[in-house]
C-alpha cells in the first residue's frame, strides 16, 4: 500500500482508542511504506495522554488546543499528510479498517477518485429520527446531483489527496465533511465506487447532534449543488411558484373574486427565482471556465 496516508480523527476516544492503536501498529509492520496520522482535536479524556505514549516511526501525534471539529480534524491531517492517496477513518473501533487495504486496491484498479465503504453490515440502531433525516437527506442529495448516492456520509472512505485539496475550500469543519466531499466530487462528475463494509457499535459516546447535524447537512446539500447546478434547485422552485399563482388567480375568478394581489406576488416570485437561477448558472459557467 505505498502512497497512502491515513488520517484518524480523535475526540474523547479514550475507550476505543488503545485497540484502534493496536490495529495500526500492525498495520504498519505489514506496510511500513504507509504513515498513519492521529489528530487529537482537542480532547479532555485520556486520549492525548494515550495518543503520546503511542507515539512511534510511521505514527504522526497532532493536537489542536481546543475541540475545533471533525472535519477540522480531517483539514489538518490532510495538509500533513505526504503521500499522494488519503484515506479516513473513525478511532472508535466503528468501521473494519482491517478493510482498508482491499478499498485501497478497488481504488487503483478501478482507477476512481474515491473509494467508500458502505455500510451494510449490522450496525448500532440509529433510531427513527435519524433513519428519517437520512434518507431524506439521500433522495434530495440523489435528485440535486443526478447520482445514486449509496453510503454519503461514512466516514471510512480514500480518496485522491489533490482532489480533496481542490474540493478544501467547501468542506467544512464538522460532520458535514465527508457528505460534502461526497457530493463536491459527483458535482464535477468524479467517479466514485462503494464498496460494502460491516459496521460495529462504536465504543465511547457518540459525538453526532441529530437535530444540528441534519440541518446542516440539508444546508450543506444545497449549498454545494447550488453552485455546480443551481438550476437543479431554482427552476422547480420558479415553476412551482408561477404554476402556483396562476391557479390561485384561476381559482379566485372561478369563486367570484379574483385575488390580484396574492397571484401577483407568487408570479413576482417565480420570475424572480427563475432570474437567480440563471445569473447562479451563468457565474457558475464563467467561473468554471
Amino acid at each position: 500500500m505505498e502512497n497512502l496516508s491515513i488520517v484518524i480523527p480523535v475526540y474523547n476516544e479514550e475507550i476505543g482508542l488503545p485497540k484502534t492503536i493496536a490495529f495500526f501498529k500492525g498495520l504498519l509492520k505489514k506496510n511500513p511504506e504507509i504513515e498513519v496520522i492521529f489528530v487529537d482535536d482537542g480532547s479532555t479524556d485520556k486520549s492525548a495522554k494515550i495518543l503520546i505514549s503511542s507515539q512511534e516511526p510511521g505514527i504522526k501525534i497532532i493536537r489542536h488546543n481546543k475541540n475545533k471539529g471533525y472535519g477540522a480534524s480531517l483539514k489538518t491531517g490532510l495538509n500533513r499528510a505526504k503521500y499522494e492517496y488519503f484515506c479516513i477513518t473513525d478511532a472508535d473501533g466503528s468501521y473494519p479498517n482491517e478493510e482498508i487495504p482491499l478499498l485501497f486496491d478497488r481504488l487503483l484498479k478501478e482507477e476512481a477518485a474515491m473509494v467508500v465503504g458502505e455500510r451494510t453490515g449490522k450496525a448500532v440502531d440509529p433510531g427513527l429520527f435519524r433513519k428519517f433525516s437520512k434518507f431524506v437527506l439521500r433522495k434530495l442529495a440523489e435528485y440535486l446531483s443526478r447520482e445514486t448516492i449509496r453510503d454519503f456520509n461514512s466516514g471510512l472512505r480514500i480518496a485522491k489527496k489533490s482532489l480533496v485539496l481542490k474540493a478544501s475550500g467547501y468542506l467544512p469543519d464538522g460532520f458535514s465533511f465527508t457528505t460534502t466531499l461526497t457530493l463536491f466530487l459527483l458535482s464535477t462528475s468524479q467517479p466514485i465506487i462503494y464498496v460494502p463494509i460491516d459496521y460495529r457499535k462504536r465504543q465511547g459516546r457518540s459525538k453526532i447532534r441529530p437535530i444540528r447535524d441534519t440541518m446542516n447537512f440539508l444546508q450543506l446539500i444545497i449549498r454545494t449543488i447550488m453552485f455546480f447546478n443551481p438550476l437543479r434547485v431554482f427552476l422547480p422552485l420558479s415553476l412551482f411558484f408561477l404554476a402556483l399563482s396562476f391557479l390561485v388567480l384561476l381559482v379566485s375568478y372561478l369563486l367570484g373574486r379574483v385575488m390580484d394581489i396574492t397571484t401577483i406576488v407568487l408570479f413576482v416570485t417565480g420570475i424572480q427565482l427563475l432570474a437567480l437561477g440563471l445569473l447562479a448558472d451563468l457565474i457558475d459557467k464563467r467561473l468554471g471556465k
